[in-house]
């Protein structure tokens, strides 16, 4: 049986386990990024590794999360990073170059080899061919460590793309009618390539903006073919050496195929609060529109900020929307400069915003109260925008644009002029002086604002719980620990636990403490999909210096489980998810001889307010449970002489 793309990556890069569907497999790791928001803990985790250089082939630390600089706690993390990142080997992106996922696309992916970033979205560079995941910042600590990524195996599945695209429709709407499709949950441990006919028709730039939100499903990652396309973006952006082909064999199988004809997708729109909320544009038109954005990972190429411009020049935006508009690198920005295109958005009414995150992860740009945000970034989860009642609408940016001028949601097939059918440049602009390369020669920067990474305790012999929060279905990495202002302290744990739950339960905090005096671990319950969207650890990280030793859901989504694993909590699956009914906030809860029941598939749970037994479900590999009963993985490492012999 013949090999498909990512099955031939995995295979040309594995250190340990089986490539077969549910197996845990260990992986060389070629490349890591990471971006300021959560890179800070990653690089006090390797610090605590007592490591001198990285053992990639490439890392680089990007800035663009963090970038208004309110007060002094953002220019300390910079300024930390960027010292920690030239005394062990890492490349520094600095303020402004631009988005992780776009910079590492232009200027760093390469075909065939594998690439894990503390940031959800890192399965970008999967347009070109690579092997490219989302994890959390101490899994992103351990590569650099030289330590093999671990995974379970996943099933594939063949997204076939017919025919060609109509006018005003885009590739955002072609990932908006695929998510609709497979919606964001029930998709853990899967993984989506992309093969068919259309792809000589798809550029890379517009293969980037569906395989990023390929992550908005929960699957593992997406992967398109390296092909002619690839190569002609990779001799654009003047490094066709680092190009190669690879393709499927001819005789791969997949778990499931979809096939999608693009002469039959519509402009569509994600209406509020979740990604898989997809409707045609046309059926909610006339929607009053308060604030349009366009920009973020997803789309702020060349092609889509251009095709923006061209319809906007010579035109006012409407009188009662707010427009803005956010480049996603200093290539894209100044490529736009230098053909006029700027110009053209700023004389009909727009705001030019940074090259970085901005708006997309509730950093500036928050609508008033109650607001209807029209928005071409990648999420749309209640509060992310920074206003909790705002409802944000996921569009492609000739939708947004379209918008803007109408004040309404608008078709843009509506608007009487002709398509402005930009190609992709045959040369981008090179410039990567705000690329600082290492020296070795700078003192690492520490502040009061720079903690330690905190390492959890062992496991107790004896367990008894108390039920902290029970929450609903598909919770996100937002509502356990929200952007906006809560992200200036990512490298203060402490302060960052605050913060936790702050708009479901502003008690937690308390509860947390109240139940550790009562000599009880706090217990979290959680639905389906607990754990959706941002790759961010610190949603598994602050619970643990809560003192939360255990989870209990319906379904947890891949990311956070990983990461609850690695700080030593111990997730848990109601095999009957009517049990989840049964248990509330304030409930006892113990497992007894919970050494033992960690190392089993399924653990017994008492719920002695109840006087129930409730049977749960152990997904954990053997390694992975002697990491809970450790505390976690940086505690397991500690353990070790050598860090690798836990992993090899």
């Amino acid at each position: 049986m013949g090999q498909h793309i990512f099955c031939k990556i995995i295979d040309a890069h594995k250190v340990s386990g089986e490539l077969q569907v549910g197996k845990e497999v260990a992986i060389r790791i070629d490349q890591t990024l990471t971006q300021d928001s959560l890179g800070a803990m990653a690089y006090l985790q390797f610090e605590a590794m007592k490591k001198e250089k990285v053992e990639t082939e490439l890392s680089v630390s990007y800035v663009d999360h963090l970038m208004l600089q309110l007060g002094e706690g953002n220019g300390d993390v910079h300024r930390y990073l960027e010292t920690v990142a030239d005394r062990h080997g890492i490349v520094y992106s600095k303020a402004g170059n631009g988005i992780c996922h776009q910079v590492h696309l232009e200027r760093f992916s390469r075909p065939g080899k594998t690439l894990i970033g503390s940031d959800s979205h890192t399965v970008t560079c999967g347009a070109v061919g690579m092997a490219a995941f989302g994890v959390g910042g101490l899994d992103v600590a351990l590569a650099m460590g030289g330590v093999p990524f671990y995974f379970t195996y996943p099933r594939a599945i063949r997204v076939v793309l017919e025919g060609e695209l109509a006018p005003w429709t885009t590739a955002k709407d072609i990932i908006l009618e695929l998510l609709g499709r497979i919606t964001t949950k029930g998709n853990v441990g899967t993984i989506i390539e992309y093969s068919g006919s259309a792809l000589k028709s798809l550029n890379v730039p517009q293969r980037a903006t569906i395989a990023n939100m390929g992550a908005e499903a929960g699957i593992t990652t997406s992967i398109f073919p390296s092909d002619e396309m690839t190569r002609a973006f990779f001799r654009a952006q003047g490094r066709e050496q680092d190009w190669l082909p690879l393709e499927s064999d001819p005789d791969a199988e997949y778990d499931k195929e979809i096939v999608l004809n693009l002469a039959e997708i519509e402009p569509s729109v994600a209406i509020p609060h979740s990604p898989d909320f997809v409707k045609k544009v046309r059926e909610i038109e006339d929607l009053k529109v308060n604030q349009v954005l366009i920009g973020s990972c997803t789309n702020s190429s060349y092609q889509d900020m251009m095709r923006t411009a061209l319809i906007l020049k010579d035109k006012k935006i409407y009188p009662d929307v707010e427009l803005g508009i956010s480049a996603g690198s200093r290539q894209v920005l100044s490529m736009l400069a230098e053909v006029g295109a700027l110009g053209w958005m700023i004389d009909a009414g727009a705001r030019i915003l940074e090259s970085g995150c901005g708006f997309c992860v509730g950093q500036g740009q928050a609508p008033e109260k109650g607001a209807v945000s029209i928005r071409t970034n990648n999420r749309n989860y209640k509060g992310r925008s920074g206003t909790q009642d705002a409802k944000v609408y996921l569009v492609s940016p000739e939708t947004a644009a379209a918008t803007a001028l109408a004040g309404v949601l608008t078709d843009p097939r509506t608007m009487g002029m002709d398509y402005p059918n930009v190609q992709m440049p045959e040369k981008f602009k090179h410039d990567d002086s705000m690329f600082l390369f290492p020296t070795g020669t700078k003192k690492i920067y520490r502040s009061s604002l720079i903690g330690e990474p905190p390492i959890n305790t062992p496991m107790p012999e004896s367990f008894e719980g108390k039920v902290a929060i029970k929450v609903g279905d598909m919770i996100n990495t937002d509502d356990i620990i929200p952007g906006g202002p809560a992200m200036t302290f990512r490298a203060n744990i402490q302060k960052s636990c605050d913060f936790v739950f702050q708009f479901i339960d502003e008690e937690f905090p308390e509860n947390c403490a109240a139940i550790r005096e009562e000599g009880r671990s706090p217990i979290i319950v959680g639905g389906v999909s607990y754990g959706q969207g941002s790759s961010r650890e610190h949603a598994a990280l602050c619970p643990m210096v809560m003192g939360v030793r255990c989870l209990l859901a319906k379904s947890i989504e891949r990311i956070h489980q990983a990461n609850l694993i690695n700080f030593g909590i111990l997730p848990l699956l109601f095999e009957n998810e009517a049990d989840y009914e049964h248990i509330g906030q304030g409930d006892i809860i113990s497992i007894e001889n919970i050494h033992n029941a960690v190392l089993r598939d399924r653990v017994s749970v008492v719920n002695k307010t109840k006087n129930e037994t409730y049977i749960t479900k152990n997904g954990t590999t053997e390694r992975q449970r002697s990491i809970i009963l450790a505390g976690g993985l940086l505690n397991s490492i500690r353990n070790k002489q050598e860090s690798r012999d836990l992993y090899v």
